[in-house]
This record gives structure tokens, sequence and C-alpha cells, in this order.
């Protein structure tokens, strides 16, 4: 084939190669512009992550001395918080054995009371109906029962005295109790002395020449 022939050819595809090199180039920008925002991405996300790790490390820049002062101060307080529940546990304590248990002085009282109050012979002296208190305060108040507890050759002994009222005269109530093997007080005497001439005494219960006998074997066992 001649030169002639092949130059038509020749040239079509120079033209094509200058015209693929064209649309090459004119797609470059985009390509350019897709790996930069592929770039961007990837740092968004290299930055996000790096934020979540930092978020994990501990941001208390406080000097040390500042924070065991703190630490001490919290340990204070929860001390303190420890002692006021003992103290208030203990109250409580306190406060239900006055109150519930029958071995009380409260409860000595009320039921020394009701004894005295259904006594026909202090109705009669007295007047009822008849109401007992204790001392009297400072105030006028009347509500302290004196009382005394001790402990003789290791018994526990409790010892009581109040006050009653009737719509004619006034008493003074005495009473004594001693503990048994049991745990339980039981009485020693219960009187009431009027407080009017000739200052009669009522006696409700006395026990002394029982209890004060001597037991088989004690020191105190005449010999014969």
């Amino acid at each position: 084939m001649s030169l002639f022939a092949l130059r038509p050819l020749l040239v079509r595809n120079q033209r094509f190669s200058q015209l693929s090199m064209l649309r090459g180039l004119s797609t470059l920008p985009q390509q350019v512009r897709t790996y930069a925002t592929a770039q961007r991405k990837s740092a968004s996300t290299s930055s996000l992550s790096a934020s979540t790790d930092r978020s994990d490390v501990s941001t208390d820049v406080r000097p040390m001395g500042e924070r065991v002062k703190e630490n001490t101060k919290t340990a204070s307080y929860l001390g303190i918080i420890l002692v006021g529940v003992g103290v208030t546990a203990t109250l409580f304590y306190y406060t239900f054995r006055e109150l519930f248990s029958s071995n009380s002085p409260n409860n000595i009282y009320t039921e020394a009371l009701d004894r005295v109050k259904n006594e026909n012979r202090v109705k009669d002296a007295l007047g009822a109906p008849i109401k007992g208190f204790g001392e009297e305060s400072r105030r006028g108040r009347r509500t302290h029962v004196a009382h005394t507890s001790y402990i003789r050759d290791g018994v526990q002994y409790i010892r009581m005295q109040f006050y009653v009222q009737g719509i004619r005269n006034k008493a003074t109530v005495h009473l004594e109790k001693k503990m048994n093997e049991s745990g339980d007080y039981e009485y020693r005497y219960l009187f009431v002395q009027l407080d009017y001439y000739p200052h009669t005494t009522v006696i409700i219960e006395d026990n002394r020449l029982q209890q004060d006998i001597p037991k088989p074997g004690s020191a105190l066992e005449p010999i014969l």
C-alpha cells in the first residue's frame, strides 16, 4: 500500500488520540476534587476519633494536695454522719426501753399509781377521783418521778416516791422493788402516807419480812 493511501488513516488516528487526551484533561479537575473531598472526610473521621479518645482521659487537673484535702473533707463528713446515726440509734434504744420495758421507771410508776387509785382505803381518805404526779419543777410542772436504783448483795433494787391527790386531800406514795431470779421486779413495799394530820399510813403491800429472811447456808443464818 502506498504512503498516500495510508495518510488518511494516520490523520484519523492522530485526531482520535488528541480527542482522547482532551477528554482525559477535561475530567482531571473532577478527579482532583473527588480526591480532595475524600481526604477531608478522612481527616474529619480521624479528628472525631481523637476527640473520643481524649474524652476517656481524666480532666481533673487540680493539684494533688487539693484533691487530698477534698477527700479528707468528704471522709470527715461521712464520719460525722455515722456518729449522728449511732447517737440516734442509742437514743431510740433507751427511749424504747423506757416506754415499753416492764422494769422501766415509767412503767413501775404507772402500775403503782393504778394500784393506789384502786385502793378503797386511799379513795376514802383522799376522795375520788385520784390523780398522780411527780416532783414539781421550777416551771410548776409535775412530771419528774423521783427514783433511784442501787445494787445490794448482787441484787438490783429500785426505790421511788411520787404524790397523789384527791378532791379532799393529798398523800405521798413510797415504794421499793427488788429484782427476782427471773429478772422481774417484785414489791418489797408499797404504802401511802397521808399529808394531813395524823399522817396515817395506808399499807398496800409489805414483803420485807419474807424477803429479808436469810437463806439456808448464808452468813446471816442463826447458829443453833
